[in-house]
């Protein structure tokens, strides 16, 4: 990737956080329609988020103090410091208003501003509570699979808590714009067990859609205990409404 098209990518990120931070003032989520479930996951960091953001400040109020006399220099200072109280505070807000988010046909998974994975329902193979800590990962970004394929993580305060495993592999676009297929996606979600019971009931809601046309009338058929495209009971062929089985006049033969 050309130095160019790095920087546009990273004045993107900026601008997406900074719009995360207005989001979160307003206490509204982007990227979340109606119908839609959001799987939060911003709450494993609020206090590493906030501790940081602290000190931030307690550092800008001391240079200040330390710095008053020198006008030029004091402004830079106060300046960068401000950005950087700011930039923590955006990856706080970034994490809020942009949740993982399950919707009937695809589950976005979302690493703040930094980058979104896409995964069609249809493509989960397996689902499941799987907590991890501290992952060493490849150069990358993940684990490399014997197809070209790699494991990725997103991970929260170091940690991640459910394993997707795909049947087919898509396409994850990291930060600076390169390209990776995924087979394993690793995240982390505050309810991780509700997340996972979620994500498997819509794997079921989708798969049975697919099957609701054919499915329909042969559940009516069994339950209503009558033999399919005919509307007579068991053992009463012609119709008569009656449960006898007919009679047959059929006597034992004589040996000779």
């Amino acid at each position: 990737m050309s130095r160019a098209a790095a920087v546009r990518r990273l004045a993107a990120h900026e601008g997406r956080w900074l719009r995360s931070l207005g989001w979160w003032v307003a206490r509204r989520r982007i990227g979340v329609a109606p119908g839609e479930r959001a799987l939060g996951y911003a709450g494993a960091q609020a206090a590493l988020v906030y501790g940081l953001a602290f000190v931030c400040g307690v550092e800008t109020v001391g240079l200040g103090v330390l710095l008053a006399g020198k006008a030029v220099v004091h402004e830079v200072m106060l300046f960068i410091d401000g950005y950087t109280v700011l930039t923590v505070l955006g990856l706080q807000a970034a994490a809020v208003t942009r949740p993982h988010v399950l919707g009937t046909e695809v589950l976005r998974l979302r690493d703040g501003a930094r980058r979104e994975i896409r995964i069609p329902l249809e493509r989960i193979a397996s689902v499941r509570y799987d907590l991890r800590f501290g992952k060493e990962q490849r150069k990358g970004g993940g684990e490399g699979g014997g197809d070209g394929s790699v494991v990725t993580e997103l991970p929260v305060a170091g940690q991640t808590s459910v394993t997707v495993e795909l049947s087919e592999p898509v396409v994850a676009v990291r930060l600076l714009g390169r390209r990776e297929t995924v087979r394993t996606v690793r995240f982390h979600c505050d309810e991780a067990r509700e997340a996972v019971a979620a994500i498997r009931a819509g794997m079921a809601a989708r798969g049975g859609a697919a099957e609701a046309g054919g499915g329909a009338g042969d559940e009516r058929d069994a339950g209503s205990g009558h033999a399919p495209g005919n509307g007579r009971t068991p053992g009463n062929e012609h119709g008569t409404g009656s449960s006898r089985a007919p009679k047959t006049a059929s006597l034992p033969l004589k040996q000779v």
